[in-house]
Protein backbone atom coordinates (compact mmCIF):
# COMPACT_ATOMS: atom_id res chain seq x y z
CA UNK A 1 0.00 0.00 0.00
CA UNK A 2 1.50 3.29 -1.09
CA UNK A 3 0.36 6.86 -0.67
CA UNK A 4 1.14 10.43 -1.68
CA UNK A 5 1.48 13.32 0.77
CA UNK A 6 0.89 16.80 -0.64
CA UNK A 7 -0.23 20.24 0.43
CA UNK A 8 -3.69 21.31 -0.70
CA UNK A 9 -3.47 23.77 -3.58
CA UNK A 10 -5.45 26.96 -3.87
CA UNK A 11 -8.63 26.59 -5.89
CA UNK A 12 -8.83 28.43 -9.18
CA UNK A 13 -12.06 30.01 -7.98
CA UNK A 14 -10.59 31.64 -4.87
CA UNK A 15 -8.24 34.52 -4.38
CA UNK A 16 -7.57 33.94 -0.68
CA UNK A 17 -5.42 31.34 1.03
CA UNK A 18 -8.12 29.47 2.97
CA UNK A 19 -7.41 25.78 3.60
CA UNK A 20 -4.08 25.88 1.76
CA UNK A 21 -2.11 25.06 4.91
CA UNK A 22 -3.50 21.50 5.20
CA UNK A 23 -1.55 18.41 4.16
CA UNK A 24 -3.31 15.45 2.53
CA UNK A 25 -2.39 11.77 2.58
CA UNK A 26 -4.03 10.10 -0.40
CA UNK A 27 -3.67 6.43 -1.32
CA UNK A 28 -2.61 5.47 -4.82
CA UNK A 29 -4.74 3.17 -6.94
CA UNK A 30 -3.76 -0.48 -6.66
CA UNK A 31 -6.22 -1.70 -9.29
CA UNK A 32 -6.87 -0.37 -12.77
CA UNK A 33 -10.21 1.22 -13.55
CA UNK A 34 -12.44 -0.56 -16.02
CA UNK A 35 -15.72 0.38 -17.72
CA UNK A 36 -18.91 -1.21 -16.49
CA UNK A 37 -20.38 -3.36 -19.29
CA UNK A 38 -23.97 -2.28 -18.65
CA UNK A 39 -23.74 1.48 -18.03
CA UNK A 40 -20.26 2.30 -19.32
CA UNK A 41 -19.21 4.10 -16.12
CA UNK A 42 -15.63 3.59 -15.06
CA UNK A 43 -15.11 1.93 -11.73
CA UNK A 44 -12.75 -0.12 -9.64
CA UNK A 45 -12.88 -2.52 -6.74
CA UNK A 46 -10.19 -0.53 -4.96
CA UNK A 47 -11.76 1.28 -2.01
CA UNK A 48 -8.49 2.71 -0.64
CA UNK A 49 -8.31 5.18 -3.53
CA UNK A 50 -11.38 6.93 -2.08
CA UNK A 51 -9.67 7.70 1.24
CA UNK A 52 -8.14 11.16 1.80
CA UNK A 53 -6.76 12.01 5.23
CA UNK A 54 -5.95 15.62 6.15
CA UNK A 55 -3.26 16.70 8.61
CA UNK A 56 -2.20 20.10 9.97
CA UNK A 57 1.51 19.58 9.15
CA UNK A 58 3.69 17.55 6.82
CA UNK A 59 5.43 15.92 9.79
CA UNK A 60 2.10 14.70 11.19
CA UNK A 61 1.23 13.08 7.86
CA UNK A 62 4.66 11.42 7.64
CA UNK A 63 4.38 10.18 11.23
CA UNK A 64 0.98 8.63 10.48
CA UNK A 65 2.36 6.85 7.43
CA UNK A 66 5.34 5.51 9.37
CA UNK A 67 3.16 4.38 12.27
CA UNK A 68 0.91 2.28 10.02
CA UNK A 69 3.63 1.07 7.63
CA UNK A 70 2.45 3.02 4.59
CA UNK A 71 5.08 3.75 1.95
CA UNK A 72 4.47 7.46 1.34
CA UNK A 73 6.03 9.92 -1.09
CA UNK A 74 6.03 13.64 -0.30
CA UNK A 75 5.29 16.06 -3.13
CA UNK A 76 6.69 19.44 -2.26
CA UNK A 77 4.57 22.41 -3.23
CA UNK A 78 6.22 24.94 -5.56
CA UNK A 79 7.46 28.16 -4.07
CA UNK A 80 5.05 31.04 -4.40
CA UNK A 81 6.42 34.24 -5.87
CA UNK A 82 4.52 37.46 -6.34
CA UNK A 83 5.20 39.80 -9.22
CA UNK A 84 4.51 43.20 -7.73
CA UNK A 85 3.77 45.96 -10.19
CA UNK A 86 1.79 49.13 -10.24
CA UNK A 87 -1.47 49.60 -12.12
CA UNK A 88 0.17 52.20 -14.35
CA UNK A 89 2.51 49.52 -15.75
CA UNK A 90 -0.44 48.07 -17.69
CA UNK A 91 -0.50 51.16 -19.93
CA UNK A 92 3.18 51.48 -20.83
Amino acid sequence: MSAIIYQTPKSAMQSGKAKTDLWVLEFEQSEARKPDPLMGWTGSGDTQAQVKLTFPTKDAAKAYAEKYGIAARVHASPTKSLKLQSYADNFR
